[in-house]
């Protein structure tokens, strides 16, 4: 087969600060899905775009191209309508586990394919999978029953969407291109567009834990995907949210689950029962449900009442003890004040090195590992009080741990301004 371009020329056009083409964009992704156009080249081009952007009709054309690469899914057949929400990722996020049942409360389905952690950032898969017997896995028509029937799924994202994404994504990750707007709302808007949903929220994450450090650059990445999305047909909001305290009081898979059934059970930090109550609003809104009582769904049961539904249909047991570390450190105050700093990085990879995170796709996360918060962000501690309890199987990461917790950790004599948690709604 003769290919339509060279794609030399496609890297130069693009390294020489011209537009790429809607004919060149389809051909390249299409070429790179079929192994036509190899890693360096694409490396190449990716690194191009990283350094002179894309404007919009590119974007959208190269999100376009992506979704094109695989098969896209469809809810019209479903009795109710679907919204989802997806996150740019942190540190202690745990809001998907709350949420979706919430949500699915009110008589909305939400299908919310997810992914495994990463880096500092955990993955909703990881966490759930410290419930005995439930599994991510399943087909199409039965991911179709179980919103049918209960209303809220956590599955694999399946690897049939939008596969060039996937290709890309990996190289992105060790070309250092991987913080890139262009880039970023393409990957995230492919999968979700593919996805089918008709309403999306995002969660746009602003601070040290976050991919986007500062609000300007949020801002951008949220305009850039709510406009993806809107031009797509999908009804999409996005929160700009604070990542740079860790949410909650838990860090790492069977602890954040475990804040999380709190939160449906009426209680939990107050930090992640704002976020998810007011992205629960958000979906809810986008789905045609207005001034939907989202707080009295959390606390009359309700909402704990659809976790135990999902977490059947998927073959979880609702009432199994959570697993539990077998070793823990305590760190504690070494004076009296308030604590100033709680830097979310520094605790994400704290957590990561105490076995909750993975380095690479294929390594193992331990299910019990994590960190747990004793005294948040702006509290008053005194000397020899009890500040993070870390937790892991192995005990011998608790130095590599502490290495990267305790740069991030610091009391000071006056209490800190409180923190803004959503600092913006972009629509």
């Amino acid at each position: 087969m003769t290919e339509a371009f060279d794609v030399v020329d496609v890297i130069r056009t693009k390294r020489d600060r011209s537009e790429l083409s809607t004919e060149q964009i389809q051909w390249v992704i299409d070429a790179y899905t079929r192994g036509v156009v190899g890693d360096e080249q694409m490396a190449a081009l990716n690194m191009a775009v990283f350094l002179n952007g894309m404007n919009r009709r590119e974007i959208v054309d190269w999100t376009k191209a992506m979704i094109a690469s695989g098969e896209t899914m469809n809810f019209d057949s479903l009795s109710k309508p679907t919204t989802d929400k997806h996150s740019t990722g942190g540190v202690g996020d745990k809001i998907t586990l709350p949420l979706g049942p919430l949500v699915s409360a009110f008589g909305v389905a939400v299908p919310q394919l997810s992914g495994r952690g990463l880096g500092h950032t955990g993955g909703t898969l990881d966490k759930m999978e410290s419930i005995k017997g439930w599994d991510p896995n399943m087909s199409n028509a039965r991911m179709m029953e179980i919103l049918e029937d209960s209303g809220a799924v956590v599955a694999a994202a399946g690897s049939g969407l939008a596969p060039a994404d996937k290709k890309i994504y990996a190289l992105r990750d060790i070309t250092a291109t991987v913080d890139c707007i262009p880039l970023i709302a393409s990957s995230i808007m492919s999968k979700k567009i593919a996805e089918g949903t008709a309403a999306l929220v995002l969660d746009v994450k602003v601070g040290t834990g976050a991919f986007m450090r500062d609000l300007d650059h949020a801002r951008e990445l949220a305009r850039t995907m709510v406009d993806l999305g809107s031009d797509a047909g999908v009804k999409t909001r996005a929160l700009l949210t604070d990542m740079n305290v860790p949410l909650g009081r838990t860090i790492g898979n069977a602890l954040e689950v475990r804040e999380s059934v709190e939160v449906l059970q009426g209680g939990g930090p107050a930090d992640v029962v704002e976020l998810t109550c007011e992205l629960a609003r958000n979906m809810l809104d986008l789905a045609g449900v207005h001034d939907a009582d989202v707080e009295e769904a959390l606390k009359d049961g309700r909402a704990m009442d659809s976790w135990r539904r999902m977490i059947k249909a998927q073959g979880g047991d609702p009432d199994a003890p959570l697993p539990v570390a077998t070793h823990t450190h305590d760190v504690v105050a070494d004076k009296d004040g308030y604590v100033t700093e709680l830097d979310a990085l520094a605790l994400g990879v704290g957590s990561w090195r105490l076995g909750a995170g993975r380095a690479r796709k294929e390594d193992p996360v331990q299910a019990t590992a994590g960190i747990e918060i004793h005294a948040g962000y702006g509290e008053k501690v005194t000397k020899g009080q009890k500040l993070l309890t870390l937790h892991t199987e192995t005990p011998e990461r608790f130095e590599r741990a502490l290495e990267s917790i305790e740069p991030g950790l610091s009391i000071g004599d006056t209490q800190p301004a409180p923190r803004t948690l959503i600092h913006e709604i972009i629509q």
